[in-house]
């Protein structure tokens, strides 16, 4: 590696190829990730950070930055170029009078939701505890709170970033507003954030799980009707609806989570359960926390992953009937159901449509529903069936889709960031790239291209 000057300032701590840590730190969240990088720099502060993005960039090695390291890519994991691992930076403070939380850089959500609700406070965080905070608010930040209270990037008032020159600058409303507006869902494409500081409310601890069960041949019009429900559905109620397999069998569930008084929520179950007759029903009352780390377990570290996702502004018969197929032939005969993706709608709407289109990077904020599929697998022999059957579900609903969540993009590339942003905004991106980052350094990404001159 070429120059000692910057790594030489660098604080934390360096892990090379043949150190006894080295493979535990470059793993990642999906297990069909497996490169080397030349150097994982572990960083304890936003120093350190500066110092190693200018080793880096004077090596001309390729950056990558890991918090939770949960992206489906695996753009955290650089083959022969740095890993910036900001694992380190994990503190969470919380200021409850003035409702803010200040969260380091490599902060997982488990540690926000922690932290605030010691104070019955809390902000719009996903739904698995071990994801990290920076990758999910980068790109917008989708959870169970964002009906009520916005996306996790509606709530950041500031970012503290390093930018690709090596500088530390500070983006608000205030502070470099046009960087503040990218960092609002344009990704990790304009720089290193170290700290957020994010607005932090009230919220009650306790949080309702309510879903029946269907079989898929009377799914179609308990659909139809749980559809009906979405534009006049509470703030506090999240609607969910899931095609899955169970002991080897499709099964349909169609429900919502309340976050706030259980009570409220109990009476909107009694709406939930005149869409039809389920198999079965299940009602959880859970604490907000419980809520936050009930997909942890399925979300396991290591397990092969892949996934396609899809934003709806219409929910139309012929999307559910595809939604309800989940890929496969309508003239298939008895399919291996295990071997099928589950795929998933969560509504929309909202305080995330109380945001002007505008007002930020994150766009789509007009969608009903944001549509999921995916799988995961241990053997690689199965890669390319499941990988296969995965892009077969995704591409049933893409005739119905009007764009995509950055977040949920995988190997698409431009064509990918392409339906993240509409051409207008992208352009802005493209504009906004070219001034915090030319050379576009921070290119392991859902990568916004530099505007040419």
């Amino acid at each position: 590696m070429a120059s000692t000057t910057s790594i030489e300032r660098f604080g934390g701590e360096l892990i090379l190829p043949g150190d006894e840590a080295y493979d535990r730190h470059r793993a990642v969240w999906n297990g069909l990730v497996d490169r080397r990088p030349a150097a994982i720099l572990r960083c304890a502060t936003s120093e350190d950070v500066v110092a190693a993005v200018r080793f880096a960039r004077e090596s001309g090695l390729e950056i990558a930055v890991k918090c939770g390291g949960h992206n489906v890519n695996g753009f955290s994991v650089p083959d022969g170029g740095v890993m910036i691992d900001l694992s380190p930076m994990s503190a969470v403070r919380v200021d409850p009078a003035q409702r803010k939380a200040w969260v380091g850089g490599g902060s997982l959500l488990g540690s926000i939701d922690r932290a605030t609700q010691a104070y019955g406070l809390a902000t719009t965080a996903g739904n698995v505890s071990h994801t990290g905070v920076g990758g999910l608010t980068l790109g917008g930040g989708m959870g169970w709170l964002a009906r009520q209270l916005g996306l996790a990037c509606d709530n950041v008032d500031a970012y503290t970033v390093v930018t690709a020159d090596g500088q530390t600058v500070r983006a608000s409303s205030s502070q470099n507003p046009d960087l503040y507006w990218g960092l609002r869902g344009g990704g990790g494409n304009f720089g290193i954030v170290t700290e957020f500081e994010f607005r932090v409310h009230p919220v009650d601890g306790r949080a309702l799980i309510a879903g029946l069960v269907f079989d898929p041949s009377d799914a179609r019009d308990a659909m139809r009707a749980w559809r009906d429900l979405l534009p006049g559905a509470p703030r506090a109620a999240t609607l969910t609806a899931s095609a899955a397999t169970v002991e080897n069998r499709p099964v349909v569930s169609l429900g919502f989570v309340w976050v706030g008084d259980p009570e409220e929520g109990i009476e909107f179950l009694s709406t939930l359960r005149e869409l039809g007759a389920p198999v079965s029903q299940a009602v959880q009352d859970v604490s907000y926390v419980g809520l936050q780390c009930m997909n942890d377990d399925p979300n396991v570290h290591g397990r092969r992953r892949y996934s396609k996702g899809h934003y709806l502004t219409e929910l139309s018969d012929g999307a559910i009937d595809a939604f309800l197929r989940r890929g496969v032939l309508a003239t298939a005969t008895d399919p291996d159901w295990s071997r099928v993706p589950n795929g998933g709608f969560t509504a929309f709407g909202g305080a995330i449509a109380d945001v002007g289109d505008e007002d930020a990077a994150f766009s789509h904020r007009g969608a009903v529903v944001e549509f999921g599929c995916g799988t995961s697998w241990v053997d690689p022999a199965e890669d390319q069936a499941n990988i296969a059957a995965a892009r077969a579900y995704g591409a049933a609903l893409a005739p119905f889709s009007s764009g995509v969540y950055v977040n949920s993009l995988g190997d698409e590339g431009q064509d990918g960031v392409r339906r993240a942003y509409p051409a207008a905004k992208l352009a802005r991106l493209a504009e906004l790239k070219h001034r915090y980052d030319p050379d576009n350094a921070f290119h392991l990404n859902q990568n916004i291209q530099p505007a040419t001159r």
